[in-house]
């Protein structure tokens, strides 16, 4: 044994030490002035750097070939050959601007905005892309809690920014919207491996810029695809883990042949058992692309979409069951008439979403450009569940006689379906100078949506129809918006930054829900959204911003439902007034970015930490509220090969003087923390590379406690949690057979915390226990998350 750890020891050193490292160090120059805050990286490894103020970057690396690619804006790529130490001067004066960055543009914004955002590269992603959805590939980006139903991070997954839930991230692919027109939710479930086939993710905190779609009220994810290639590639990934979880992708890119046209696709297969008892998905995901180049013109045509199968696993389990057993999932569960129980097989959620963008790119000349964009999405699909002991009129079934007695139940299984299509247009126009950049833009879309439900099975029941359809309601949604944008450098080092949106909304409902009452909503809305900032350079290195911004929610369909059966009012549309103020230092190494926030509600529909029958949150207006926080972002380069990467948030979340029923009473709890909002979210990224390609990250999470309610009942508190994950990843470039064969490895929650990182609170009202009084009963349900596990990776590049 001595022996073989001397001979693991003696090759781990030789591999470090074999060859002596050499430098690559050079200038980046624009118009013969030294550039500074240039992104540099070294394509295929974990190698990145910032020139220096004048203009300055240097890399240690062993003797051998590299690409190093320079960002300011546009992007220029070199070859290096590197086997001696090497000094070159770069020109960006003519690098290529990168003609897929213009799909978004109009949304996204610059190094030198007002606005509150992190980048995400699709070198980061890759980096742990073994099969879990892009929030939990997010899950250590300043602010950001992540939470998943089966508990490894595959199926179900979501994401909490600053504390506000999923339905106010106002998501875009392409600058097309894809959050859900109804829920206003986005369901990451239904493009499994989408990270697969992204180019890159930028997230803006806070209100950010207009943007297509439900405007931001917690923050903005924009989404690009991947670009188009110029060189011929292809790729197969595998990964397996634990809970037999596996990832199967196929890539490849025909690159640019006739000089002007690429197609590039992706097939993937994800499966997993899940961590929470038969919490098993299956995604079968897909995306095509085709290209057209010529040089100014940019048009892309994609087909995406992906079919998903997944056994629920929303219902969470309660404290007593917590502690037998933590996996334990109670979806399904039936008794069967020897009294012994049993799980239905097949209480699933089953759904297909396919999407279809058109998108155009022209510039016409240094000043203007132009974007379009056509999509269409279609999803249908349903989720089906056992009723034990059904009231057979809630499903349109007949009561009947079996022996001279009246049967009013049954056990049965139906499905609750939904069918719905959603189309539209984006576009915009651009003119940029040295001196400004203007933007008008926007977008009208379309939303088509049945709900409706079938009996496919009964035990006792006569069902005279097979898939008896026992409800039917239609929805209708048309969203239309306009802004204009304008960044105006007043001065060498200042600039002002103006943004007005103007959104009209219409929504309607019609026919029964499956608890057999109907829902007939006709509401419209107009909404006025106002943003202005300013930005000031104190030299090359240091910055200064400041930001205001106006914007307005709809409530969701949920929450017109939740009113209806709570004889509730109709819930009220939402205002958040956002301040931001903020700081930037962007040196060669070190980074380090600093805002401190104020959002400011009127009428926030804050989650109430229950949930519906189908695991959607419940929300209420809540008055007035306010979140206020810092937030710091640092990068720093300890050694060439070191760098260590923090972030932390610390925020303050207020209800003022929350009313609510307890107890029978309407009573007023004063001050309240809002429900699902830490004080204190940190992370960090510890990246370390010993060698030449070959990268080790560890990263850590800290979420602090949280309540699950608005009247921070002790019933309702979720603990505090620290995890940390361990990722490696190496490049093999000298293999004869292929162009890199990439070898990936992650252990998560290497420490083998139990935690718990979403949950449900629920209250109800006794007046048994206590004749002639009433009081008000609480509990809650918790999603366990998965204890120490792995994964492990290998990509075959050709």
């Amino acid at each position: 044994m001595k022996n073989v750890l001397f001979a693991v020891s003696l090759l781990f050193t030789t591999l470090v030490f074999a060859q002596d490292k050499i430098i690559i160090s050079g200038t980046v120059v624009q118009d013969a002035n030294e550039l500074p805050n240039v992104a540099v990286e070294i394509i295929g490894t974990s190698q990145a750097a910032i020139s220096d103020l004048n203009g300055a970057f240097k890399f240690y690396v062993f003797p051998g070939n590299y690409q190093l690619k320079f960002t300011y804006g546009n992007s220029k790529t070199l070859e290096v050959k590197a086997f001696k130490d090497q000094h070159i001067i770069v020109n960006m004066s003519n690098a290529q601007e990168q003609l897929d960055e213009v799909f978004l543009s109009s949304i996204r914004v610059a190094a030198d905005s007002p606005i509150t955002y992190s980048n995400l590269s699709n070198e980061e992603i890759a980096q742990r892309n073994l099969g879990q959805d892009i929030p939990v590939l997010m899950n250590y980006l300043p602010s950001v809690v992540t939470t998943t139903d089966a508990g490894n991070g595959v199926g179900y997954t979501s994401l909490r920014v600053r504390g506000s839930d999923a339905t106010r991230t106002n998501v875009t692919i392409n600058g097309i919207p894809y959050n859900d027109s109804e829920s206003q939710g986005s369901f990451w479930v239904n493009l499994g491996d989408i990270a697969s086939s992204v180019e890159n993710i930028q997230l803006q905190r806070g209100v950010g810029t207009s943007t297509n779609g439900a405007g931001a009220f917690g923050a903005s994810l924009n989404i690009l695809t991947d670009r188009y290639r110029e060189e011929a590639y292809a790729e197969i990934s595998n990964s397996y883990g634990s809970y037999n979880t596996h990832k199967h992708t196929a890539k490849f890119s025909t690159g640019l042949f006739n000089e002007h046209w690429e197609f590039a696709g992706r097939a993937s297969l994800i499966k997993s058992d899940g961590y929470i008892d038969r919490a098993e998905s299956e995604l079968k995901s897909y995306f095509l692309q085709g290209a057209y180049v010529n040089n100014n013109t940019l048009v892309k045509a994609l087909v995406f979409g992906g079919k998903q199968k997944t056994y629920q696993a929303w219902y969470g389990i309660e404290e007593d069951q917590l502690k037998e057993d933590r996996r334990h999932n109670p979806a399904g569960e039936y008794t069967d008439e020897d009294g012994n129980t049993k799980y239905y097989d097949n209480q699933t959620d089953n759904y297909q979403q396919d999407h279809f963008q058109l998108l155009w790119d022209q510039k016409y000349d240094a000043n203007w450009s132009t974007n379009l964009g056509l999509h269409y999405t279609i999803g249908k699909g349903y989720y089906e569940e056992y009723q034990e002991d059904a009231v057979l009129v809630d499903f349109g079934l007949p009561d009947f006689n079996s022996e001279g007695t009246e049967i009013s139940t049954s056990d049965l299984v139906n499905r609750t379906w939904l069918d719905n299509h959603f189309y539209g247009l984006t576009f915009n126009g651009t003119y940029k100078d040295q001196r400004m950049e203007l933007i008008l833009g926007g977008g009208i879309n379309k939303y088509e949506g049945d709900h409706f439900g079938e009996v496919i099975y009964t035990r006792f029941a006569q069902n005279l129809d097979p898939d008896n359809e026992y409800y039917f309601n239609v929805a209708n949604k048309t969203d239309f918006n306009i802004y204009g944008k304008a960044t105006v450098a007043i001065f060498e080092n200042f600039k002002a930054f103006g943004d007005l949106q103007l959104r009209t909304l219409s929504y309607s409902t019609s026919g029964l829900l499956d608890e057999g009452v109907d829902l007939l909503i006709d509401d419209s809305f107009t909404f006025f959204n106002p943003k202005v900032g300013l930005t000031y350079k104190l030299d090359k290195a240091n910055q200064l911003y400041a930001s205001l911004a106006i914007a307005h929610r709809e409530p969701t369909r949920t929450d017109y439902k939740n009113a209806l059966f709570n004889n509730a009012n109709k819930p009220e549309e939402e205002k958040l007034t956002d301040y931001e103020l903020g700081y930037r230092l962007k040196a060669e190494k070190f980074q380090l970015n600093a805002n401190l926030y104020y959002m400011d509600y009127k009428n926030q529909l804050v989650l109430t930490g229950g949930i519906d029958n189908s695991g959607e949150p419940v929300r209420e207006n809540s008055g007035d509220s306010y979140r206020l926080g810092v937030e710091i972002e640092a990068s720093v380069k300890l050694l060439p090969n070191l760098s260590v990467h923090p972030n932390v948030a610390l925020s303050r979340n207020k209800n003022r003087d929350f009313n609510t029923k307890f107890d029978g009473e309407l009573q007023d709890f004063g001050d309240t923390s809002i429900s699902f909002s830490p004080e204190i979210v940190a992370g960090n990224r510890i990246s370390y590379s010993p060698i030449s390609n070959l990268q080790f990250n560890f990263l850590s999470k800290f979420v602090g406690e949280q309540y699950m309610s608005n009247i921070e009942s002790e019933a309702s508190l979720l603990e505090s949690y620290f995890i940390n994950d361990l990722s490696i990843q190496y490049v093999w470039k000298k293999s004869s057979l292929f162009k890199e064969v990439v070898f990936t490895g992650m252990v998560n929650n290497i420490f083998d915390v139990e935690y718990i990182s979403n949950g449900y609170y629920y209250s109800f009202e006794d007046d048994y226990s206590n004749p002639g009084t009433i009081e008000t009963k609480e509990g809650a349900g918790y999603y366990p998350q998965a204890t120490i596990n792995f994964l492990a990776g290998i990509t075959l590049k050709f």
